[in-house]
């Protein structure tokens, strides 16, 4: 059971072009979002569809792939672990972010 711990598995579509950054170490980084829609039906009978965010971040050979690869709009399936980091933003007030680190992912959709 130990290899289920802090698994995520995601399905949606790429809110945006993956913003790359290269380090100074030659590794780069791919940082983009994710939207995950989901939809019932509320008690007046009426379909609606919740889209929740998330934001993604890919290190080295993903984040290579991310970059060739991805584009808004794209539909992707993703694997990785949830990790959460704070900040002070420019105003010096303490910022959480929650992220989405991927280890894999699989390009879905039409080609």
């Amino acid at each position: 059971m130990s290899t289920l711990r802090n698994k995520v598995q995601l399905i949606g579509n790429l809110g945006n072009n993956p913003e790359i950054i290269s380090l100074d170490s030659g590794k780069k980084i791919a940082k983009f979002t994710l939207a995950t829609n989901e939809s019932y039906k509320n008690a007046q009978g009426e379909k609606v569809t919740d889209t929740q965010w998330h934001n993604l971040v890919a290190w080295n050979k993903t984040a290579e792939i991310a970059e060739r690869f991805l584009e808004k709009g794209k539909e992707v399936a993703i694997e990785g672990k949830l990790t959460s980091r704070s900040y002070d933003d420019k105003d010096g007030n303490k910022r959480y972010i929650t992220e989405v680190v991927v280890n894999e992912l699989l390009l879905l959709g039409n080609k």
